[in-house]
């Protein structure tokens, strides 16, 4: 596995997806990130399977930024929403198989005979009746010269020979022996680092600041304000963190100032309490079913505002020049950061380049833009490459944050203790009116609804709404966004629902989900394994969700 994306001189490109060498190297691209899902062995089967390819061959790399490894299910080049697998299985089994294709086509051309009466096994052609065959190496240089087929057969699922099988991660080894490329790694030759300085409060600006103790730390070479705050660029990153805490900075605090958590919660309680929550999913009446319910309940959730804080803090490295800008980054995001990089350098598409790096910890947050904003910038001041490296505390501090919610909920049993009413209410930000406003003109945002509104329980009398709240805390995608938070509530919320009604909380569970004998079958496989229905051991405890 590698970061490069350099054909070497003797590889030929089969199609956008691969390229094989004389020595019979299979080197896959990858348009999806690496953060540990094990998308780069994931990817590499699925080309391999179709190409009918020797594994012990196949190397696999990050593809650079361009159309050709747009995701079909987020319209970009870019790796989130558990897409990557789905996305592609069809993209790039069909690269494969047009790949196979045209390798036999050429192999039969040689032999001068017809393509079907030619196999491929393992990496290697065969004609049987002359007993011939070459490696895909062999006859790499003639297929890629050959058009490729406009329609492919793909394998049926019994005919896979990778597919579903435990296969070696391609990626261990070098993770292991420290050769795999995280985005702190990037060397290049005249490097420099840098740390910028924000605003401690939200929204908050440069007054003025004064550089002379910074310029004065040894390693330090250049102190410029940048639009996120005012960047030290230094001959490497403690030099650069020694002259961040030398500076002399005066804020303008902005709006932000006495904004706290107090404030927001109240917001979003007074949001519900006004009845700003719009419904997003509903059957039956629970409002009214609540009034006459022989017993019921009412509980609140809050839950605070997450950080990312993946292992490796947020960084960038940009080498800006006047006829290109190459940016060498662990993204999740590589069509954003492509055009991040056009905007601020006014280059074109073609001239800006994004090498995508593993990355150390994902979950969202390295699909935003903010540190590839801060290289290309200190790259323009600098006139040289320079790595944008932050702090660990500016890292939390300045995140864009999963959503705080205000939840309430009600529900209600009947006299035989049968639940029959379930109503959930959820107040907070939207992440998609910050990233795709368009995307809630209705005034829902799915992905806070995650959890909530999808749950199979099948309730008589169900109703889950939200009311859109928007603080100034930036939001963003945090791993499962919604249901990280909302599964924990409902889950919750049912126990009590289920105590409430003087029943099993597994068989109030089971009994809803009559109509979902797959989430059952989870359900009560948990519980077997659990021994539930048995006396815990003394000083223990017991729960099913």
């Amino acid at each position: 596995t590698t970061t490069g994306n350099d054909t070497a001189a003797d590889d030929a490109a089969i199609n956008a997806w691969l390229r094989i060498s004389s020595d019979n190297v299979i080197t896959v691209q990858v348009a999806s990130s690496e953060m540990g899902q094990g998308v780069m062995t994931g990817i590499a089967m699925l080309i391999a399977e179709e190409l009918d390819a020797d594994w012990a061959t196949i190397r696999a790399e990050f593809a650079p930024a361009a159309k050709d490894y747009y995701n079909p299910l987020m319209r970009r080049q870019a790796t989130g929403g558990s897409t990557a697998i789905r996305g592609f299985w069809p993209v790039v089994r069909e690269a494969g198989a047009a790949a196979r294709e045209v390798l036999v086509a050429a192999a039969a051309q040689q032999w001068n005979v017809l393509p079907n009466n030619c196999r491929a096994e393992k990496g290697v052609i065969y004609h049987d009746a002359s007993k011939r065959s070459l490696r895909y190496g062999d006859i790499a240089d003639a297929a890629a010269e050959r058009s490729l087929p406009a329609a492919v057969f793909l394998k049926e699922p019994d005919e896979f020979v990778l597919l579903g099988k435990p296969m070696p991660r391609l990626d261990t080894p070098e993770k292991v022996d420290g050769s795999a490329i995280f985005g702190s790694d990037i060397q290049l030759p005249g490097l420099y680092t840098a740390v910028v300085a924000r605003s401690p409060l939200l929204g908050g600006q440069v007054k003025k600041f004064k550089s002379r103790k910074a310029l004065a730390i040894k390693g330090v070479k250049k102190v410029v304000q940048i639009s996120s705050g005012v960047a030290v660029i230094a001959e490497h990153f403690w030099a650069a963190k020694k002259g961040l805490d030398a500076l002399s900075i005066t804020w303008d605090e902005g709006p932000n100032k006495d904004l706290d958590s107090a404030s927001i919660f109240a917001s979003f309680a007074t949001a519900l309490n006004e009845n700003k929550d719009i419904t997003a999913s509903e059957n039956g009446d629970a409002a009214q079913v609540l009034k006459t319910a022989a017993k019921s309940i009412e509980a609140i959730y809050t839950v605070p505002y997450q950080a990312h804080v993946c292992m490796e803090p947020m960084n960038a490295t940009a080498d800006v020049r006047a006829d290109g800008c190459d940016i060498y980054v662990g993204t999740q995001g590589q069509t954003a950061t492509q055009k991040t990089a056009m905007q601020l350098t006014g280059l074109p598409e073609e001239n800006v380049k994004v090498q995508t790096t593993y990355l150390g910890g994902g979950f969202g947050r390295r699909g935003e833009q903010d540190f590839i904003i801060d290289a290309v910038e200190c790259s323009q001041a600098m006139e040289a490459p320079v790595k944008v490296v932050w702090t660990r505390e500016e890292d939390v501090r300045h995140g864009q944050y999963r959503p705080a919610t205000y939840t309430e909920l009600r529900g209600g049993v009947d006299a035989n203790g049968k639940i029959v009413a379930w109503q959930h209410r959820i107040a907070g930000p939207s992440i998609l009116a910050r990233r795709f406003p368009n995307a809630v003109s209705s005034g829902l945002d799915n992905t806070s609804l995650e959890g909530a509104s999808n749950i199979p329980s099948d309730f008589a009398n169900r109703q889950v709404s939200y009311a859109m709240v928007n603080p100034p805390v930036p939001v963003g995608f945090w791993r499962s966004v919604g249901s990280s938070q909302n599964a924990y509530v409902t889950e919750c919320f049912f126990d009590e629902l289920a105590a409430l009604a003087g029943r099993d909380p597994l068989v109030a569970r089971l009994q809803l989900l009559e109509n979902h004998p797959r989430h059952a079958g989870v359900l009560q496989l948990a519980a077997e394994k659990a021994d539930w229905g048995k006396p815990p051991p003394a000083g223990r405890a017991r729960g099913i969700a």
